[in-house]
């Protein structure tokens, strides 16, 4: 199927943005003090964010990880008050209580960010359980990465959800690494995917770096699910080209590793085949390279001019079970 003008104009745009609001954070966290908090980048592997929701409907539930920030501007969170959230201000999409890992952005259906391994996993189950419960032509997604596969919450939810057929999308960010540890020291099986037979779901494996491929994969998937034939698993096969955090020096990374798939990066692929096709011009991209730029820098400058919330303010937005 060909994918409109329009919707790879739409993934470009989310593709470059991430790239660029996390260029920005790569510089401001070489400043001592000035983003609190550990830093995860997901430098490399933007397209599947890109992909997915680019097959998303507004509507549609998002769980993410740590490694959140492409998919969370792909669904549409505002740069400003996500960047301003990162620095810890009042003015950030959770009001300086999340910092960059644990952000949630409700009103563009992104809930929950979770740093626990797998944690999202049982929760996309929930949210699904709720949209067939409610009758709603809507589905959930859950990112995870390769490590969060080896979880015993992967394998309760991937049954729970086959055995209820589920309107869940499971979405496997593989990148070879489970913080430093490579993907074939902690796993037997070649591909995560495989794993989707034991469950009675179908299991495809994407090029992780081919925002087209993903967003096809995603939009079978949604179909299937609205469709009322339960849940696929989607594993995307990709590379984080810094290492876990900003913090980590990737000794463990070959650096003939880092620089082949530095050129594999999803960003060239997509605006190379869209200029060979005549779906933009090279005025038209770079136009949109200096748009997405604009929007960082004037993120980075709202969150700058942000107050910090006052002390009293850690007692509200507080749930207390009575």
């Amino acid at each position: 199927m060909q994918v409109s003008k329009d919707k790879q104009w739409e993934m470009l745009r989310t593709l470059l943005l991430a790239r660029s609001f996390e260029d920005a954070l790569v510089e401001l966290c070489k400043v001592q003090g000035k983003i609190p908090g550990m830093m995860i980048l997901c430098t490399g592997q933007e397209a599947v964010g890109s992909g997915v929701c680019a097959a998303l409907s507004p509507e549609d539930v998002i769980l993410t990880n740590h490694r959140s920030h492409s998919h969370l501007l792909a669904k549409g969170a505002d740069p400003r008050t996500l960047m301003a959230e990162i620095y810890g201000k009042a003015t950030g999409c959770n009001r300086g209580k999340s910092g960059t890992l644990h952000l949630a952005v409700p009103e563009v259906n992104a809930p929950c960010t979770t740093t626990v391994v797998g944690g999202g996993l049982p929760l996309a189950v929930g949210f699904a359980f709720a949209q067939m419960y409610r009758q709603e032509r809507t589905v959930t997604v859950c990112f995870f990465g390769d490590g969060a596969a080896d979880e015993g919450s992967f394998h309760e939810a991937l049954n729970l959800a086959s055995l209820w057929k589920l309107p869940v999308i499971f979405v496997c960010e593989n990148n070879l690494y489970a913080g430093a540890q490579r993907y074939e020291e902690h796993t037997r099986v070649q591909n995560v995917a495989d794993r989707a037979g034991a469950y009675a779901m179908p299991g495809e494996i994407v090029d992780g770096n081919d925002a087209l491929a993903v967003y096809e994969a995603t939009r079978r998937a949604r179909e299937r699910a609205l469709g009322g034939l339960g849940p696929t698993l989607i594993e995307c096969k990709t590379y984080r080209c810094r290492g876990h955090g900003e913090s980590d020096p990737q000794h463990y990374q070959p650096r003939e590793e880092i620089q082949m798939w530095t050129e594999k990066c999803p960003l060239p692929r997509l605006h190379g085949e869209m200029l060979a096709q005549g779906l933009i011009t090279p005025q038209e991209l770079e136009a949109l390279q200096a748009e997405v730029d604009r929007l960082v820098q004037d993120a980075v400058r709202f969150a700058e001019e942000s107050p910090y919330p006052e002390p009293h303010e850690a007692l509200e937005d507080v749930l207390v079970a009575s």
